[in-house]
């Protein structure tokens, strides 16, 4: 499978029985799947998302944002429990306005999930680490 680092924007294949390896980039050295939170942001976002051929699950939030943040937890658990099955990842839409018009975002925290960059489904509201695994299934 395509993994697109999160660090440098580089593609790397990684085989598919690699993937809970905790495989490392060939560019840059740092893990590709490291069951943690990635940050995303305008000049990021399409080289990550479109590259990668796991399912991307992405957090619309802010920092000011209260459900967003009792939500940040949870979140991070399912990242934990999806290694290598999934990527997650966060993007401030005060940070990034240009993507939250893009994807019509009009309340947060709203996930969106993606597969090799086309929209697959999202939700809104704050969710716990369960449903965002069921969900992302």
């Amino acid at each position: 499978m395509l993994i697109t680092c999160t660090h440098c924007q580089t593609k790397n294949r990684v085989p598919d029985e690699r993937a809970s390896h905790d495989p490392v980039c060939g560019r840059c050295g740092r893990a590709l799947l490291s069951g943690e939170v990635m940050v995303l942001d305008e000049s990021t976002f399409d080289a990550v998302v479109a590259g990668s051929e796991l399912p991307v699950l992405v957090d619309f939030w802010a920092p000011w944002c209260g459900p967003c943040r009792m939500m940040a937890p949870q979140f991070e658990e399912a990242a934990r429990r999806l290694k290598g099955r999934a990527l997650l990842v966060k993007v401030n839409s005060d940070e990034a306005p240009r993507l939250s018009q893009r994807f019509a975002i009009r309340s947060i925290p709203t996930l969106i999930q993606f597969r090799a960059g086309q929209e697959l489904q999202r939700l809104s509201g704050a969710l716990q680490a369960s449903q965002i695994i069921g969900w992302i299934k």
